[in-house]
């Protein structure tokens, strides 16, 4: 669907979008009315006090609902799957087992970082983490202490790579959009990524961790029930080897679905080949969890069980997900009404000559469209083609306009509250309410994109 056109100014947008979210609060908040009726009702005030017409709003609800409920229910339906089975088989524990003894207790988390910063690389956020939370929660489960010690620092790692890294999205747009190069866009955007992620989310969550304590959550996997040990008891543990390669599978599949379709862009493969076609399927993200799902059903599940036994382990995961992937849909769906509002075309008019520098001005723009309307992507592809007649007319070299990607980037992340559908995933995930989330996630997702946004400038005043 298309934006309608703004009925109301800049202000008085913003001021509904603002009442909005203050309303959302209050109702989850202090009425205690569930997430999901809540974010529902709120989205459906919003899309009438913006002016759309009765008839078009059932539309307008399921273009967020439908493109994020669309995205999210496999990869978190297969990643619990996948995180039952290596939790119920003992895949999770040996795993958790040969990080800590590689590198050590106090450095778990850093080890989860690492190795999120490393599987984030070809995969999208969401889809990352839920692969990632069966680990996250053994770890968290052995040494105890708050799960955002453990979580933290994976889940920054996934933003990070998602906000500033290609072939993500955001930053692939962002950088056609002004000029800049693909490949430079990478090579910079890595260290970039890294530095950031060490500094505002690694140091930060530590802070955090000490001051809010989030218990180990059940939402995901359910108690350890006694049913549980006995379908466990005496199963022949994977090795370290079987679940790495397990975790590998879907990061191969992504990343040759990467290169393949890079290759295609740059007409280096005819994308019309029946070849190419096929061998990106195996890496479209829910192809490729499905397949990870059904190598865990062989190589984890049948050596010890009956496919009987093993459908009932994978089935125990799914329920306790719907939730989550409701509520997820629907802060889409709120996302999206926002988006559609044309507060985002309406922001983007007031703020095209700021007669600031262009580099803050990437920042500031990009920042305040991810606090209006939710979506990080939405925000680097509107504020990539508002300046980039601004960038054309500069003339800058290549690395400036990769340092002006990162800037936009970094606006993009901070400040993700109750219309980004990733806050709602990260809060249901790990098991916290909404107050905690905005007191954690949030303040995380500020602090890494302010670090990139440092270091971003901090070049841009050398080169």
């Amino acid at each position: 669907m298309e934006a309608i056109e703004p009925q109301y100014g800049t202000v008085t947008l913003l001021l509904i979008a603002a009442g909005a979210v203050a309303v959302l609060l209050f109702l989850i908040m202090k009425v205690k009315l569930h997430a999901f009726v809540a974010l529902v009702l709120v989205s459906v005030l919003t899309a009438v006090a913006v002016g759309f017409e009765p008839g078009d709003i059932p539309d307008v609800l399921m273009f967020g609902f439908a493109d994020t409920i669309g995205g999210v229910a496999l990869l978190v339906a297969f990643g619990v799957m996948l995180g039952r089975l290596l939790e119920v088989t003992g895949g999770a524990q040996t795993l958790a087992d040969t990080l800590i003894g590689r590198f050590g207790e106090k450095r778990a988390p850093l080890a989860l970082g690492v190795a999120s910063l490393l599987f984030g690389f070809p995969i999208f956020f969401d889809a990352g983490l839920v692969v990632f939370v069966p680990i996250i929660l053994t770890v968290a489960r052995r040494f105890g202490g708050s799960v955002l010690y453990y979580a933290l620092p994976a889940a920054g790692a996934f933003a990070a790579m998602h906000a500033v890294v290609p072939p993500h999205p955001g930053p692939v747009a962002a950088a056609n959009l002004i000029g800049a190069n693909v490949g430079l866009t990478l090579l910079i955007g890595i260290p970039i990524a890294v530095t950031a992620w060490y500094v505002g989310v690694m140091l930060v969550s530590r802070f955090l961790g000490a001051r809010v304590h989030v218990p180990l959550p059940d939402v995901i996997f359910g108690e350890v029930r006694d049913g549980d040990k006995a379908e466990g008891a005496g199963w022949r543990a994977p090795s370290f080897g079987t679940v790495l390669a397990l975790l590998l599978i879907p990061l191969v599949l992504i990343s040759f679905n990467t290169v393949l379709t890079t290759l295609v862009d740059t007409d280096v493969l005819d994308g019309d080949q029946a070849w190419v076609g096929y061998l990106s399927l195996l890496g479209i993200t829910p192809v490729a969890l499905l397949t990870t799902v059904l190598a865990a059903i062989l190589l984890l599940g049948r050596p010890n069980a009956s496919m009987a036994t093993v459908s009932g382990i994978v089935d125990q995961a799914l329920g306790p997900v719907c939730a989550i992937i409701l509520i997820t849909g629907a802060g889409g769906m709120f996302g999206g009404v926002l988006e559609l509002s044309g507060i985002g075309d309406a922001l983007s008019e007031s703020l095209s000559d700021l007669g600031i520098s262009l580099i803050l001005q990437a920042f500031v723009i990009a920042a305040l469209l991810r606090v209006a309307q939710g979506s990080a992507t939405v925000a680097l592809t509107t504020t990539g083609g508002l300046i980039a007649g601004a960038v054309a007319d500069a003339d800058l070299g290549d690395v400036k306009l990769v340092l002006l990607v990162a800037a936009i980037a970094a606006g993009a992340t901070v400040l993700s509250h109750v219309n980004d559908s990733g806050f709602w995933l990260v809060s249901r995930l790990f098991g916290m309410d909404e107050k905690t989330t905005l007191k954690t996630w949030t303040v995380l997702e500020t602090t890494l994109g302010l670090s990139v946004f440092a270091i971003a400038s901090v070049l841009w005043l050398v080169v």
